[in-house]
């Protein structure tokens, strides 16, 4: 008797072709990056003409003003004029037809529009497993997280290489000396015991090389793993310098942009209020794996001689999740007044010069005011890039980490590994077609796979990563205000 045979492609599959097949199509005509950037409300300074700059000066455009070479050849003298003259800069709203010609455009356009999509695609599964049992499909969300995620740090190297190839160099001092920093901090954080810091990579990792050795002994391969976890942690310990150089020039920018936005809003004091706590939010972040103050602090009160735990630990868990989302929301929120912030460099540079005396050439005044835009979508980069790499982090967390949103009971821990919890699924038998082997071939790896890297494992990877990225940001933004502040004042 024949058995009836499975649909090709699930749900799931459907749904993220259409999902890349609308990217594709809908990205010249509706785009969230380009909606972030062009839509009215961020404006730009235009850089003032050689003849604006003639009559602020009080004369006439030399017509036939030369120098003339050793050599016999000729050529016009650069105009220049007083530093201390009445410039102000002309203001427009930013449009697409500015934007495309800006460098790295396309890029922030891409990766911010796939970034939207792959969050959308996300919360289709999530609701799509609130009606359908989860182990029946492949969670494709994964899939998608997986990728935001690696292309986000791929934007940071791209961003980072940009550093690496200026003619200056300070930039790549400073990107190699806070690399060797955070691989210092970073081999320092992984040796704090799990009472202080709750992420759990020891137990994690003991439960994949545990599971690794038992699989490979039903293979009849006797292999013992003694390196594993050194090796392990050395890639991490790689893995976290590299991020911290990429994560360092968005953290200083941050600080900047912050101080520059509280100015602008000096008037506003909600406005302000938002804008404290959106800087702020990376610490959250970072004290809620403290497990002495988030644990031990915030969810137990004193009641007499007993202490009353307010909440249990899977709606803590569901809480932590909620406050990261939430949290990213708030500085995606604010993105717009930090970009304006960065523009407004222009005026600020312009009402620093009038207070130097001298004078300037009109191509370095428009040089140095046409530079400051043609570097927004790198600064539209460095300020969203973290935001979408912890949201993602957060998602992948929840997902593989097994843990809950608080609107459905949190899935009970699994159970050590046995050696009949990791048996793989049998073969099929000859009779049965060769899609019926590529199906049970595709369910061999995927049990092999989750019986090797279990949730566990995963909630302390990512638990880590979202750490990390936000540690990198409360350090690299503090040491930014330290420098706008004091430094660079001096």
């Amino acid at each position: 008797m024949q058995r009836p045979r499975k649909a090709v492609m699930g749900v799931q599959l459907v749904l993220s072709l259409l999902t890349a097949s609308v990217m594709q199509k809908l990205s010249p005509h509706c785009s969230f990056a380009r909606w972030l950037l062009c839509n009215g409300s961020l404006y730009r300074y235009k850089h003032p003409s050689e003849e604006e700059l003639c009559a602020l000066a009080g004369k006439q455009k030399p017509k036939a003003k030369r120098d003339r070479r050793m050599n016999g050849v000729t050529e016009d003298k650069p105009l220049s004029v007083p530093k201390d003259i009445d410039l102000h800069l002309e203001t427009a709203p930013i449009t697409t037809v500015d934007a495309l010609v800006l460098r790295y455009f396309l890029e922030y356009q891409w990766f911010v529009d796939f970034a939207v999509y792959s969050t959308l695609v996300y919360l289709f599964t999530e609701g799509y497993y609130c009606l359908v049992e989860p182990r029946k499909e492949a969670n494709i969300g994964i899939l998608w997280c997986l990728l935001t995620v690696f292309f986000s740090i791929k934007i940071f190297f791209m961003v980072m290489r940009h550093y690496f190839r200026s003619e200056e160099g300070g930039e790549r001092s400073v990107c190699l000396t806070f690399a060797f920093f955070f691989l210092l901090l970073a081999m320092g954080v992984l040796v704090i015991r799990e009472d202080y810091l709750e992420f759990g990579l020891d137990s994690g990792l003991a439960s994949v090389t545990d599971n690794l050795e038992v699989f490979l002994k039903q293979q009849a391969w006797e292999w013992t793993i003694p390196v594993a976890k050194l090796t392990f942690k050395l890639g991490l310990v790689a893995l976290c310098s590299f991020i911290g150089a990429c994560l360092t020039f968005p953290g200083l920018r941050l600080a900047q942009t912050h101080l520059d936005a509280l100015k602008m809003a000096a008037d506003r004091p909600m406005t302000q209020i938002l804008l404290h706590t959106s800087f702020l939010a990376p610490v959250v972040v970072v004290v809620m794996w403290i497990k002495p103050i988030s644990r031990d602090l915030l969810l137990h009160a004193p009641m007499g001689k007993q202490t009353v735990q307010l909440m249990s630990d899977a709606a803590y868990n569901s809480t932590r999740l909620w406050t990261i989302v939430a949290l990213c929301l708030l500085r995606l929120a604010m993105a717009r007044h930090h970009l304006q912030a960065y523009l407004r460099l222009a005026e600020r540079w312009v009402e620093q010069m009038k207070r130097e005396a001298g004078r300037i050439t009109a191509l370095e005044i428009q040089r140095r005011v046409t530079r400051i835009y043609c570097y927004v979508t790198v600064v539209s980069l460095q300020y969203l890039g973290p935001i979408i790499l912890t949201l993602h982090c957060t998602l992948l967390l929840k997902t593989l980490g097994d843990y809950s949103w608080g609107l459905v009971p949190e899935p009970q821990p699994i159970p050590p590994a046995t050696d009949a919890a990791l048996a793989l699924p049998a073969a099929p038998s000859a009779e049965e077609g060769g899609g019926d082997d590529v199906q049970a071939t595709v369910a061999q790896i995927t049990a092999a796979l989750g019986s090797i890297l279990t949730p566990l494992f995963y909630r302390s990877l990512f638990a880590f990563l979202t750490w990390w990225v936000a540690a990198c940001q409360v350090l690299t933004s503090l040491f930014g205000l330290y420098f706008h502040q004091y430094l660079a004042a001096s």
